[in-house]
């Protein structure tokens, strides 16, 4: 019952874990830092390298890590096994598991209220670290511990049923990228006409019978090698349009409600809402691309938003918005800390 909850504050039930190792005794398999934990909830990749001297801090299964740098990333994990990781990574758990349960600590963690403090109180301009003294005094309302498993149990449900809806977005635009690959940057279409495995009338895979006058039938020379008759060579400069955002957003002056999305840096691309006029326009015959200066990802957006610092929208320059998405997709890499634009 909720009457049954009560007030508590989380560094009385939480143990920030300081239990240490050297690095040199750590394994590459179940190392974790900021750079091998994915942004927005999304677990962990494996490691690529381990510190080469120094501390690193243990954790054992069940426990929560949180990346304490620039944590509107929302690098969140629960620990599936046990390891070691970076002083980065604040790993995080129940004093006592019979009041709080290690598994509601991880739905906790990954609470929007919790997210918001983190960014509120962090310190540092060029990586802005979490305030653990802010962190310990975050004030929330606890269930009985029963309750607390059934809700862990259904949140982790959910988390699993997006996670694979999640997957399934990426299949499908994978296979886009695929497609547009095979189309605009190795010319399938062009080399089947060339090579005569493609006639009037006959489809291919992926290339339906109708499509076969949009393509031509010669490739010449240019500064970048073979590319179709008629086809030039542009800096992506020259076909995208960058959009204004009008008003820049932030974590305190947005809502958790409203009717206007504010997009973010992160992966899942929110960090809040607005009830004032959008910054930009868009729909889904009239998209808009979105690129985040730090951290490259990009995104085809269909509804009307906000922005803050640092995401960037833009529109195809006399090609369709679509085209320019796929064919900037992934042309910059990722430079840690760095501004891409």
């Amino acid at each position: 019952m909720a009457n049954e909850w009560t007030e508590e504050r989380f560094g009385s039930l939480v143990r920030f874990v300081s239990d240490k190792s050297q690095a040199k005794d750590a394994s590459i398999e179940t190392y974790i830092s900021t750079e091998n934990m994915v942004v927005d909830f999304g677990g962990i990749t494996p490691a690529s390298a381990l510190p080469l001297t120094g501390s690193i801090t243990k954790f054992k299964v069940g426990d929560t890590l949180f990346s304490n740098i620039r944590t509107y990333f929302k690098k969140v994990w629960q620990a599936q096994f046990d390891g070691c990781c970076s002083n980065d990574v604040l790993v995080l758990r129940p004093s006592n598991e019979d009041a709080l349960a290690p598994d509601y600590l991880h739905q906790i963690c990954r609470w929007e209220k919790f997210t918001e403090l983190s960014i509120r109180t962090s310190k540092g301009a060029k990586m802005p670290r979490g305030d653990k003294d802010a962190l310990a005094d975050f004030k929330f309302r606890l269930p009985p511990i029963e309750e607390q498993h059934a809700i862990a149990h259904i949140l982790g449900t959910l988390d699993d049923k997006i996670e694979l809806l999640r997957k399934q977005n990426e299949t499908l635009e994978a296979m886009a990228r695929t497609l547009f690959k095979a189309w605009f940057v190795d010319f399938e279409p062009v080399r089947a006409k060339v090579e005569g495995r493609w006639q009037r009338g006959q489809s291919l895979p992926g290339l339906p019978a109708h499509l076969y006058d949009l393509f031509p039938d010669r490739l010449l020379e240019s500064e970048l090698g073979e590319i179709p008759q008629g086809w030039e060579v542009k800096k992506i400069g020259d076909v995208i349009t960058r959009l204004s955002v009008g008003k820049k957003y932030e974590q305190k002056t947005v809502s958790s409600e409203g009717c206007v999305p504010v997009l973010d840096q992160g992966k899942s691309g929110i960090i809040g809402y607005h009830n004032d006029e959008p910054g930009v326009a868009a729909t889904a015959d009239a998209p808009v691309v979105v690129f985040a200066n730090h951290t490259c990802y990009m995104r085809l957006i269909s509804f009307s938003f906000s922005a803050i610092q640092n995401v960037l929208p833009f529109i195809g320059k006399d090609v369709s918005t679509i085209w320019a998405y796929y064919a900037t997709f992934g042309k910059q890499s990722f430079v840690e800390y760095k501004g891409h634009w």
